[in-house]
């Protein structure tokens, strides 16, 4: 069976801006895969392509078969899409809301009442638009991209902005929509934590380039036995950084926030000889935890800074 959506050496600039270098993935039926990447990764216009907003320079995009230019119309029957930022009638209610879209594909109240359903607004069905909160209008804007029931639905960055408790909300009817559908997902986030949860495959870009590919376990096989080590140090910490000359462990002190951090391979033989290192240097350990690497922690490795920087 060939993939829904094939992404084959995909291009894109924009004067001299090389949005997107190059790539190339697959995406199954009921699959879901994120585009992981910070801000100017090149998410947002690969995704655009998909959607025929945006034509590559280069390369191809085809889906479930199909191009844009010549399947124009078969492609908008089975795609469903919601952008970063979703402009409603502030006026209509939610009902009359997803009603209006339900009339372009032609559907009727059955199938608007089903989705309110789905995304949990039955006691908002006859507020205003402009009534909702965040985290309600997300999940309208996400309750009109499945109207037609698509066969692949485009979110890009859905929670942005959201609370914790709205962010959930949205991961829910995700996570629901994954069990009892053949859908498949191309979601496009910054949040670590919103592809791990979500995801089957992840991506993870920056500057338009892919760094690494795979499931969850596979992007950090090769660093499963590492184990993050975040402390905090007695009387201020390090005011001087000469004091971790020579240290055996290499150490990353932030001076901002007055917090370190070392990779550890061993806890039970490298624990005490890091205590020690800092005795040494008349540096007393205050407070430390240990969790294993994150995907943060491989964004990091791969690029020298944090996702959301």
């Amino acid at each position: 069976m060939l993939p829904l959506i094939r992404v084959i050496d995909v291009h894109k600039s924009f004067k001299n801006v090389h949005a997107v270098n190059g790539l190339s993935f697959r995406v199954k039926e009921g699959e879901f895969l994120a585009l992981l990447g910070p801000n100017g990764a090149g998410k947002t216009t690969m995704v655009e392509m998909i959607e025929g907003i945006q034509h590559p320079d280069k390369g191809e995009i085809i889906i479930d078969g199909k191009k844009w230019g010549s399947d124009d119309d078969k492609i908008h029957h089975i795609i469903g899409l919601s952008l970063q930022e979703t402009r409603f009638v502030d006026k209509l209610n939610v009902r009359e809301t997803l009603a209006l879209f339900a009339s372009f594909y032609g559907l009727g109240r059955r199938r608007v009442d089903e989705v309110i359903e789905i995304i949990g607004l039955e006691e908002k069905r006859k507020s205003w638009v402009v009534n909702l909160s965040g985290g309600q209008r997300q999940r309208l804007a996400l309750g009109i991209a499945l109207l037609n029931q698509p066969k692949i639905l485009l979110l890009d960055e859905p929670t942005t902005g959201l609370d914790p408790t709205a962010r959930r909300e949205v991961w829910n009817i995700l996570v629901s929509l994954k069990k009892n559908s053949g859908t498949a997902l191309i979601l496009t986030t910054h949040y670590m934590e919103e592809a791990e949860q979500l995801c089957d495959y992840i991506i993870i870009l920056d500057h338009g380039t892919i760094l690494k590919e795979g499931t969850i376990g596979q992007l950090l096989q090769d660093e499963k036995d590492k184990n993050i080590v975040e402390f905090t140090l007695k009387n201020g910490g390090i005011t001087d950084t000469n004091k971790l000359k020579g240290f055996p462990f290499p150490v990353k002190w932030d001076m901002a926030s007055g917090k370190g951090s070392i990779e550890l391979r061993n806890l039970g033989r490298e624990i005490p000889e890091f205590i020690n290192q800092l005795n040494s240097r008349n540096l007393q350990l205050n407070s430390f935890i240990s969790r294993r690497i994150s995907l943060d922690d491989l964004f990091i490795t791969l690029t020298g800074r944090h996702l959301h920087e």
